[in-house]
């Protein structure tokens, strides 16, 4: 009789959901490196979770259940410690009579079922669910185990063996402060801070000193959000813990500090980048989140259009010539770089990156870290990487004069470059690059794209509701909609699963402006920035705020995230 997990692959493979060849392949990293094959088969985008969770389903005759589409009784969390639930991934969903229904990763782990019946006292019967979404549920409906800790650091910081350091200088204070990083409530908040950010999908984590307070925040498909601070008196020691962890000097608190640590957090390895910024009312925290696994490096799944995407892909297989990715920081611009380089990268190129910092590890390319502190700049690097045969180069950021005529220099000499600038838009790229002191004759020759881009937060599928705006709206708004077509838009109520905020994950909307004759005509005539983008648009380019307006249209994002991306207010509709 076939196992159970022979059962499942088999189900996938009929489903066709899964190929024997992912199979092999899946089934040589478990040898290699171990670890669960079903855990695999989703890490490696072999199979959705969702699929995954059906065939298992199916396997084991256990219906399935979606926690973050149910409402669980708060009562009954006093049935099923915290802990427990950690330990056996199991959330109770219903005690009806003597029977007690509680939702599992692994319904066959009979020690978790018998320690709940023990402790119950009632029969358990079992749902089956994914890992992610118990631990989703346990940190919505036992908390994160943050506030617990902070109660316990209070309590610790009033007793005798925790004493409050109000100015550290010397070196006594050091060595205080080094033993109070040791602390357990200090120890475990830190962790509980990190382990929440992570599964929060954050890409930032602010701990920031007040005068007489402390402010803890996280950044979340690129907003911040005010999560509940440790007591003021307690902040120099999570600093110093922080310190300890990235190895740096904890008593330096006059100069900025940078490091990075890695941290384990459900069988994921993340790497944490650390600043640390000396302010009057002490050290002041940001912690880069880089989680290699949440970022795709497919350039058709990023959110482009299939007609800009079509242009993007013909310019990048070209053997030379300019590429830009523009927009603010936190745009999402170097993903795409990294993207369309994961598209191009075959064994006959030689593909080499210089980045301030570099942010993610790939596979096959060489990449080089930009070092100011020992005057290795953008332009240094770039001079030395000409020497090493490349075929494509990627270059962090244009920000100076020689770095902007190295990249052209390199275009024009046959390499294909890609390169970011701190521009509002596309068209202003061109104009930027001549006020840059860059001859126009030389623009036309080398720049093939520009993308200006930003990211819209995507609204929550399991909270989204549906809306029509009125024609006054609609009018305020410079919607043209007619009366007889009214369009429905979408926002999200606020779930679980988003974490309240009715939002889950970022899309791009870009504007792809390709350089035809006619632009190359105005670069020429140093045309203005509205005149080249009026061209551009003649000529089929949409600009970000129609392309967000499309992305709304299609129940993508809101409407109010369209416009606080685009234009940077906030609107009511």
């Amino acid at each position: 009789m076939a196992s159970l997990k022979e059962r499942i692959v088999k189900e996938l493979i009929s489903r066709k959901l899964l190929t024997p060849e992912q199979l092999e392949e899946a089934t040589t990293i478990q040898r290699t490196n171990g670890g669960n094959l079903h855990a695999i088969l989703v890490d490696k985008g072999f199979v959705k979770e969702h699929d995954l969770l059906a065939a298992i389903s199916q396997g084991l005759g256990i219906p399935p259940i979606t926690l973050s589409r149910m409402r669980l009784d708060p009562e009954l969390k006093h049935l099923v410690p915290r802990d427990v639930a950690l330990q056996y991934e199991v959330i109770p969903v219903s005690s009806i009579g003597g029977i007690l229904t509680v939702a599992m990763a692994d319904p066959l782990n009979i020690f978790a079922l018998d320690t709940l019946s023990t402790l119950t006292g009632l029969s358990i019967r079992s749902l089956l669910t994914t890992p992610r979404e118990i631990r989703e549920a346990i940190d919505q409906y036992y908390g994160t185990g943050v506030e617990e800790t902070l109660r316990e650091m209070v309590q610790k910081a009033e007793s005798d063996s925790l004493q409050v350091i109000k100015e550290a200088k010397d070196e006594d204070a050091t060595e205080e402060l080094l033993k109070q990083s040791q602390e357990v409530p200090v120890v475990t908040y830190t962790e509980a801070l990190i382990t929440r950010g992570i599964r929060m999908h954050a890409s930032d984590i602010l701990i920031e000193p007040r005068e007489k307070t402390a402010r803890v925040r996280y950044r979340v498909d690129g907003v911040l959000q005010e999560v509940p601070p440790p007591p003021k008196h307690l902040h120099a020691a999570i600093v110093s813990r922080i310190k300890v962890i990235s190895e740096l000097d904890i008593s330096e608190r006059r100069l900025p500090q940078d490091g990075h640590f890695t941290y384990r957090v459900d069988d994921r390895v993340i790497d944490m980048r650390v600043s640390i910024l000396p302010t009057a009312f002490g050290g002041n925290v940001c912690l880069r989140i880089l989680d290699k696994g949440a970022v795709q490096l497919n350039i058709d799944t990023l959110g482009f259009y299939p007609q800009d995407l079509e242009r993007l892909k013909k310019c990048a297989s070209r053997p030379h010539g300019l590429i830009l990715a523009t927009g603010p920081t936190g745009s999402g611009k170097t993903t795409t770089l990294y993207a369309l380089l994961k598209y191009i990268d075959t064994p006959d190129k030689n593909i080499v990156t210089v980045e301030n910092p570099v942010e993610f590890d790939l596979d096959g390319i060489n990449q080089v870290n930009v070092r100011t502190d020992i005057e290795l700049t953008f332009a240094k690097a770039l001079r030395s990487i000409l020497r090493q045969d490349p075929d494509v180069i990627m270059v962090g950021e244009i920000r100076d004069t020689e770095t902007a005529d190295m990249a052209i220099k390199s275009a024009l000499t046959g390499h294909l470059v890609l390169s970011t600038l701190h521009t509002n838009s596309a068209a202003g790229s061109v104009v930027r690059l001549v006020n840059m002191g860059m001859e126009p004759f030389l623009i036309n020759s080398c720049l093939m794209a520009v993308i200006g881009q930003r990211l819209v937060r995507k609204v929550c599928n399991k909270c989204r509701q549906l809306y029509r705006i009125s024609d006054g709206v609609a009018s305020r708004l410079g919607l043209k909609i007619e009366k007889s077509k009214a369009i429905e838009f979408v926002r999200g109520a606020g779930c679980r699963s988003c974490f309240q905020s009715g939002y889950v994950g970022r899309e791009v909307i870009a504007e792809t402006l390709i350089m035809t004759p006619e632009i190359r005509d105005l670069v020429i005539k140093q045309a203005p920035e509205r005149e080249i983008e009026t061209v551009a648009r003649e000529q089929g380019m949409k600009t970000l705020r129609e392309q967000g307006l499309l992305k709304a249209a299609e129940h993508i994002t809101s409407l109010e995230e369209v416009y606080r991306t685009t234009i940077g207010e906030v609107i009511e509709v």
